[in-house]
């Protein structure tokens, strides 16, 4: 007679004890999902007044894996169609350049409960010369959040582009100088206390880098950035204003913007270099410079004027205008330390980068 406790049968025993629990698992992950889909569906509806909805396609999986955005067709309201955010924390995380630490982590955590604050407490500010999603319903718990937004596609931004025109950067740069405008001033509660994905005090993984490509660039970063922040005209910047997240109208003469996890308190200059560093080779950005500044400051002097503001439009143009080549060598020292070999990395940015690291040497000579 056979031993039961021989290892062949306690082999089969522990096998069977797998399947099962794994079996379990999939059934509670598969109940889960179907809860949370009658949720979703239940959030759609009564936030749009539809009676029917319907996947539509997925419109793109957030970075490192940190959830989708859908767009869901509606029928028996009157609205068709939703675009659904939803940011849930993923199994396990993901970065396409290998930046995949605790920091890095937290930081994308907190940009999505920052972008929640955004709708919920924000965006409705927005006229229609910054034109943002409305927020038709919010729900956040913890580090899962649901967002049921207005599709831009059907309200007239459906275009997107990887190249512009003269149109379409005048369209985006009107837009930064009234979203600055509208927010000018305001004390970012709830937002980033520093705006940008790339402002230093989150960044010393890739300072650490930057020691080894720049160790001129890195023994000023501090100074570079305290001098932004020192600027007596600070707004809301979007912190993320790349063309990618631009909407545009049929004619590229209107536009809208999306993806706000990085959006709080900065020097407006920083959502300008950005945009123009995403749209403009290096040659481009030389010629361009002064025409897309003095469009930028027209718009921006333009929208504070119909706000009736008090403040002295001279003095915050130019203190913004001698913080251009300071927010673009910001931006050119993360870069360096990020991806050292990224094509943004031209002549035109080091030419600032040394030209602002100069201006500051000859400062501390002065003190």
């Amino acid at each position: 007679m056979a031993c039961i406790c021989s290892p062949c049968n306690v082999a089969v025993d522990f096998d069977v004890r797998i399947q099962q629990f794994a079996l379990g698992l999939w059934c509670e992950l598969f109940m889960l999902c179907l809860r949370m889909n009658t949720h979703l569906k239940s959030m759609i509806l009564s936030s749009t007044g539809a009676t029917e909805l319907i996947e539509l396609g997925v419109i793109q999986s957030l970075w490192s894996g940190y959830g989708s955005i859908v767009r869901y067709g509606l029928k028996g309201g009157s609205m068709q169609s939703v675009v659904v955010k939803h940011v849930s924390l993923p199994a396990a995380v993901t970065h396409p350049r290998g930046w995949n630490t605790d920091r890095s982590h937290q930081r994308k955590l907190k940009s999505y409960e920052v972008e929640a604050a955004w709708y919920r407490d924000w965006s409705a500010r927005c006229g229609p010369g910054c034109r943002v999603p409305k927020c038709l319903a919010l729900e956040s718990v913890r580090h899962e959040s649901i967002m049921v937004l207005e599709d831009l596609d059907a309200s007239g931004f459906a275009l997107r582009r990887t190249t512009v025109g003269e149109t379409e950067l005048h369209a985006c740069l009107s837009w930064l100088a009234h979203f600055h405008a509208t927010f000018m001033g305001a004390e970012p509660r709830g937002l980033w206390e520093q705006g940008t994905y790339w402002h230093l005090d989150t960044r010393p993984d890739e300072l650490a880098i930057l020691a080894k490509e720049d160790p001129g660039l890195t023994d000023a970063a501090i100074a570079i950035d305290r001098k932004l922040k020192a600027s007596p005209y600070q707004t809301l910047v979007h912190g993320d204003a790349k063309l990618a997240n631009f909407c545009f109208s049929e004619d590229g003469a209107s536009v809208a913007a999306v993806d706000f996890q990085y959006i709080g308190a900065g020097c407006g200059m920083k959502d300008v270099v950005y945009l123009i560093g995403s749209c403009l080779d290096e040659l481009a950005c030389e010629r361009e410079e002064s025409a897309l500044l003095e469009l930028y400051f027209g718009a921006l002097r333009g929208a504070l004027t119909v706000q009736g503001t008090d403040l002295d439009l001279d003095a915050l143009e130019h203190d913004w205008r001698s913080l251009y080549p300071v927010a673009w060598t910001d931006f050119h020292r993360f870069l360096k330390g990020w991806s050292p070999g990224h094509w943004k990395i031209n002549g035109y940015s080091e030419r600032l980068a040394r030209e602002v690291l100069a201006s500051l040497q000859d400062a501390a000579r002065c003190d």
